[in-house]
């Protein structure tokens, strides 16, 4: 047997959604790398364009960027079906997209002040659109019948509650932060709907885990990346290239009898 072949995905084709974004340009880059043909999907068509062409030119396998608003179930069978005729398949699918808010205001208010129609705001890009990209994709691999791998990236405060300590002076690409209530729910409502189908789809040979990432460096000042560090026994924050190697493991058949599992990518810091 060998054993390190397990690992590659070549001749399969991946879905990304949010493949546009700081985490999902490396993931995008890192299933390419491993052999797979990659669907660049995000709201932000022309930078997923521009991320599908780089793919084909240096890693040699098809990839093209495809539009969805996934809080829209029409666009999301749109998206599926230019897929599965641009590819063929669907063989593997990280449901990676999530979002904040235009009104940053709204969605950094203390949770006294909260605002109902910026909670469902964010209910919506960050769980329901999981739930409507696992319910169509799901639904081909089925039909398929080749079984699946679905990969759904949750967050470090989907499982844990934040130090808020930590966001004293910390600002974000110069707004000073927090981690609200509703990012913390709604990233452990991914985790549990991962559960969920892990158990629902395991007759179909559909496999769902997670992955949950702690920070990642993308912007913070120093104030925050030092009080972030200080938090987390490897002692800094994560680069985001670090996420994808849990990502092509769960992606392949290195992992072929793990289903239901949250990876947790974060230094250490829920081992505290």
């Amino acid at each position: 047997m060998t054993y390190i072949n397990k690992f590659s995905i070549r001749g399969k084709t991946a879905i990304v959604t949010g493949g546009a974004g700081i985490l999902g340009s490396h993931f995008c880059r890192g299933l390419a790398d491993a052999g797979a043909s990659v669907a660049v999907v995000d709201i932000d068509v022309q930078k997923a364009t521009e991320i599908a062409n780089s793919i084909t030119k240096n890693f040699e396998v098809k990839a093209k960027g495809i539009f969805c608003d996934l809080t829209s179930e029409q666009s999301v069978i749109e998206m599926v079906e230019s897929v599965v005729n641009e590819f063929g398949t669907i063989d593997i699918l990280h449901n990676n997209a999530a979002g904040k808010s235009s009104n940053l205001n709204a969605f950094f208010a203390p949770f006294e002040e909260y605002e109902l129609d910026q909670w469902k705001e964010i209910m919506s890009t960050n769980l329901d659109s999981m739930f409507l990209v696992a319910k169509h994709v799901g639904k081909i691999m089925k039909e398929q019948g080749n079984g699946g791998s679905i990969i759904q990236t949750a967050s470090i405060y989907g499982v844990m509650g934040p130090d808020n300590r930590i966001y004293d002076g910390s600002y974000y690409y110069n707004r000073q932060i927090n981690t609200p209530a509703i990012y913390s729910a709604s990233k452990g409502g991914v985790v549990a709907l991962t559960k969920y189908l892990a158990t629902y789809w395991a007759k179909d040979g559909i496999r769902v885990n997670t992955i949950t990432p702690g920070g990642v460096e993308s912007g913070q000042n120093e104030t925050f990346k030092q009080n972030y560090g200080n938090r987390i026994p490897l002692g800094r924050m994560a680069q985001a290239e670090e996420m994808v190697g849990a990502l092509i493991y769960l992606a392949s058949d290195a992992s072929s009898y793990v289903t239901g599992q949250n990876i947790l990518i974060d230094g250490g810091l829920s081992a505290w």
